[in-house]
C-alpha cells in the first residue's frame, strides 16, 4: 500500500507517529510484529513544517564518532541546513520505530520530499 502524507503546518511529532505507525503496518488489520508490511509512505512538504524558533535555537542532535571526545552537538536549525528538513523527520521516525533487525528495512520505505 502506498500512503501520501502532507506535512504543511503540522507539527513534527504529530506527522512522525503518523508515519511510524504506518511503517509499522500497525494500521493493518494483518498487524504482525515480527514482519516488515509491504508499505511506502511519501511524504510531501517537509520543509513546511510548523517548527516553532525556540525549538530551532534549542533543540539539539547528537552523534559519537567512537573517539574520546568524539561528541559532536548541532542544533535543529544547523542540521537543517546542513541536511535538509528531510533528515530532521527521518531520525524523528527513526527514533519512533522498534530497536530490531526490521527498523532499516521500514525506513528504506520512507521517501522524503522539501
Amino acid at each position: 500500500m502506498k500512503y501520501e502524507i502532507d506535512a504543511t503546518n503540522k507539527k513534527l511529532g504529530r506527522v512522525s507517529s503518523e508515519i511510524a505507525v504506518l511503517l509499522m503496518g500497525k494500521n493493518l488489520t494483518d498487524f504482525v510484529r515480527n514482519k516488515n508490511p509491504e508499505v511506502s509512505v511519501m511524504v510531501k512538504n517537509a520543509s513546511k513544517l510548523d517548527i516553532s524558533g525556540k525549538k530551532a535555537r534549542e533543540k539539539e542532535y547528537h552523534r559519537y564518532s567512537g573517539y574520546p571526545g568524539g561528541l559532536k552537538r548541532e542544533s535543529l536549525a544547523v542540521l537543517v541546513d546542513r541536511r535538509g528538513y528531510g533528515e530532521i523527520v527521518r531520525q524523528a521516525v527513526k527514533g519512533m520505530l522498534p530497536k530490531n533487525k526490521l527498523q532499516d528495512r521500514m525506513l528504506k520505505n520512507l521517501t522524503i520530499t522539501e
